[in-house]
């Protein structure tokens, strides 16, 4: 089973310009998990008979967003965190209301779940690196432990955050900057604490110059001056039954790459 993550940055317009289709086409995911589509269901032109499409809308028009297509029926679909989560924190700060953003979506098969999430960002200023660091992150952390009590857990998206330096390309020029402040890698230390294994360096050790996100600016993406902040984490029972781990740099539709797992 291959499946596949990529934080798409608006849907539509990868339709638009011919890459969602070239991917789908080339890489026939079993399962495609994304984030940012920036659309509601229905607003994007799709033909995809071969599966099943879950979508989680955010309240705000072309805001975030997250959807998961799969070949594999689910036994159950969720959209957004547990009750006893969203009432334990307070996901609205001056930037909106996060739980109702479409950030998380989670699938369960009989003897896993998958969830996708788009982390919110800190902001360049760092203006929303409390709620980030002190409320979303804990939050996702309780859930996915939530869950993994019941069945091995699968999570992937767009985390937000380079976890080591050797994730980016610049270490030294970002330290406490947005994606690789103290805050925000303590934040995905503490997956790796609470008993999940980030895939692809547990298949890849130190490779360098492995990135998922470039800025448009500086012709960064052909430089490869990029960062690695889209991930594929599972819980260690089920870790052994990933075989690869794969970034995909030269897909073009998104300021993202997409990356993927082979799952036995």
């Amino acid at each position: 089973m291959k499946i596949f993550s990529w934080n798409i940055n608006g849907i539509r317009a990868a339709i638009n310009k011919g890459d969602f289709a070239k991917f789908i086409a080339k890489y026939q995911p079993d399962i495609l998990c994304l984030q940012e589509t920036k659309a509601k269901k229905g607003q994007a032109d799709i033909d995809l008979p071969d599966y099943e499409e879950y979508w989680n809308d955010a309240d705000r028009a072309g805001y975030s967003g997250t959807a998961i297509f799969t070949k594999l029926k689910p036994l159950e679909v969720r959209f957004g965190f547990s009750d006893a989560i969203n009432k334990k924190y307070n996901f609205a700060d001056n930037f909106g209301d996060a739980a109702r953003e479409g950030r998380v979506t989670t699938i369960e098969f009989e003897d896993f779940y998958l969830v996708t999430q788009y982390t919110p960002n800190a902001k360049r200023e760092l203006e929303r690196l409390e709620f980030r660091a002190g409320v979303w992150d804990p939050a996702f952390l309780e859930y996915v432990k939530e869950l993994k009590k019941t069945k091995p857990v699968i999570f992937c998206g767009d985390l937000n955050v380079a976890h080591r330096e050797i994730d980016l390309a610049r270490p030294k020029d970002n330290v406490g900057n947005a994606g690789f402040t103290d805050e925000e890698r303590k934040g995905f230390q503490n997956y790796l604490r609470a008993g999940f294994v980030d895939t692809f360096r547990a298949l890849h050790g130190d490779e360098a110059g492995a990135y998922t996100w470039w800025t448009w600016r500086a012709n960064a993406r052909a430089r490869n001056i990029g960062w690695r902040i889209d991930y594929f984490l599972a819980t260690k029972d089920i870790a052994p039954r990933i075989t690869e781990a794969s970034i995909y740099p030269t897909q073009a539709g998104s300021d993202h790459c997409p990356i993927s797992i082979d799952f036995s």
